[in-house]
């Protein structure tokens, strides 16, 4: 049985219930319930997310539910990851001093090496922290004015639904509304894997927030190693996955032993060189069946596949989805959000009075 992933929850008054459980109940989802559709029986735990706050115990959120930390900042134990849930808060309240302590104990476990993961405007404790100055980042569109005033460091991307920056990537970071749906997806597919992350949400009917795949497009890239001669290797076959050999290319690069390489390549990703090699061509595919309307084969062809049937099997293997599913799955949503869009600028120009919904 694998060892489940420790995900530290922060809880405190000034946010809501739906966004705590609903974290909560999408990282016990992971691992569990796609052996309970599929073959009847809850497959075995994945994540193991804490419910953290300035006091264990009862907690009263502002949308007046009440919720039962498990354990005290301060007993919290060691967790490679934390979510900030929402901050309801009117845009510009004031937040160092209310949360003093939240934003001391967020500092402390980053620069103990944790990763953070901020929904919405809780985005602003890791500006206030100090942790955004000089990297990329988004939060609710509320609160992008008021981001970019008081953090003038920080690069605030508006219109982006995830990002991910920092030392090492380890700050991401969703836009407004539902968008933390696409921050706990994105976090399992990089804490558990980019398979259970869409087992995760076919069984609770999730779909992706205007960027469709793009945040999932990241995983492979950014998580860098820091093994030096792997991290070389890591940006030459971004740049270089269509290839043909490109695992030999790369052990030549490393100027290591192909077993060697290998090992270390393992040891620094978690992954196999060739595994490697396949994430990141399919995850171009994805974007590629996305967005335009290229044949199947012809895609195959430029991410690095010369039998287009072996991409067709490989892909329904990793994705759950054969590439034309993908394809009308994805795209669909994408032009129904464009159709949305366009429908709001129209109705908007009609009458000025009205703003367009964001």
């Amino acid at each position: 049985m694998p060892t489940p992933v420790s995900i530290a929850i922060l809880t405190y008054p000034d946010t809501t219930a739906s966004v705590v459980f609903g974290m909560h109940d999408l990282f016990l989802s992971a691992g569990r319930d796609w052996g309970v559709v599929t073959e009847g029986r809850p497959g075995p735990q994945l994540i193991r997310p804490i419910l953290t706050a300035r006091r264990a115990g009862s907690l009263e959120v502002a949308n007046g539910v009440r919720i039962f930390p498990q354990v005290a900042l301060d007993e919290c134990p060691p967790a490679s990851l934390i979510c900030v849930p929402e901050v309801l808060l009117a845009p510009g309240e004031p937040l160092a001093g209310r949360f003093a302590v939240e934003i001391a104990w967020l500092r402390r476990r980053y620069e103990e090496g944790a990763t953070i993961a901020a929904a919405c405007s809780g985005t602003m404790l890791l500006a206030e922290a100090g942790l955004l100055d000089g990297f990329e980042a988004t939060t609710h569109w509320a609160w992008c004015d008021v981001l970019r005033e008081r953090f003038p460091k920080v690069r605030v991307h508006t219109q982006r639904v995830l990002v991910v920056s920092g030392e090492g990537q380890r700050l991401i970071m969703a836009g407004g509304g539902a968008t933390w749906l696409d921050l706990a997806l994105y976090v399992i597919a990089r804490t558990v894997s980019l398979e259970e992350a869409i087992r995760v949400a076919r069984v609770n009917l999730i779909d992706w927030h205007e960027t469709g795949q793009q945040p999932f497009a990241l995983l492979a890239r950014t998580r860098q190693s820091d093994d030096a001669v792997i991290a070389r290797c890591q940006v030459w076959i971004a740049a270089n996955y269509q290839r043909r050999n490109p695992v030999r290319e790369m052990v030549r690069l490393s100027g290591l032993p192909e077993r060697s390489f290998k090992r270390r390549f393992q040891q620094a990703t978690g992954m196999a060189p060739l595994e490697y090699v396949h994430a990141l061509r399919l995850e171009e595919a994805k974007q590629m069946l996305e967005t335009g309307d290229a044949p199947v084969e012809v895609i195959a062809n430029e991410v690095g596949y010369e039998d287009a049937a072996f991409f067709g099997r490989l892909f329904r293997r990793k994705v759950s989805l054969t590439p034309a599913q993908y394809r009308r799955r994805f795209r669909q949503l994408r032009e129904s959000l464009g159709m949305e869009r366009r429908a709001a600028a129209a109705h908007t120009a009609r009458d000025p009075a009205v703003t367009a919904p964001r």
